[in-house]
């Protein structure tokens, strides 16, 4: 893979991603098939600053896991209320955590991917 593309990726897509895998997810980049990276570079990702907002916002209703992905767990805030509030608050402190290894999960099915 042309190092030049992957760190104009890593650059464009980095918020979305921990800092501390970033070495790790450029190393992969270089080491991808060159057939792969239309897909990779049409993946779309969610901001872990948005995705807080949503969960102070809405996450009562879990809102914030259904668009991350966690159909389990938005399911669950939404029949308790967010777990009468308590686990909308948590959420808070976890979301953006979760949303970027939802994102690196989405990056590493789209590497992985045969076809």
């Amino acid at each position: 893979m042309d190092a030049q593309k992957v760190d104009m990726f890593i650059i464009s897509n980095g918020k979305y991603f921990d800092q501390l895998q970033i070495g790790a997810i450029r190393d992969m980049l270089l080491n991808m098939d060159e057939s792969k990276w239309p897909l990779v570079a049409s993946l779309s990702f969610n901001g872990p600053t948005m995705m807080l907002l949503v969960s102070i916002f809405a996450g009562g209703l879990g809102i914030d896991r259904f668009i991350i992905g966690d159909t389990g767990l938005g399911v669950g805030k939404l029949v308790t209320l967010g777990g009468c509030g308590i686990w909308a608050f948590v959420d808070w402190f976890l979301i953006q955590k979760a949303t970027k290894e939802k994102n690196l999960q989405k990056l590493y099915s789209a590497i992985s991917f045969i076809g």
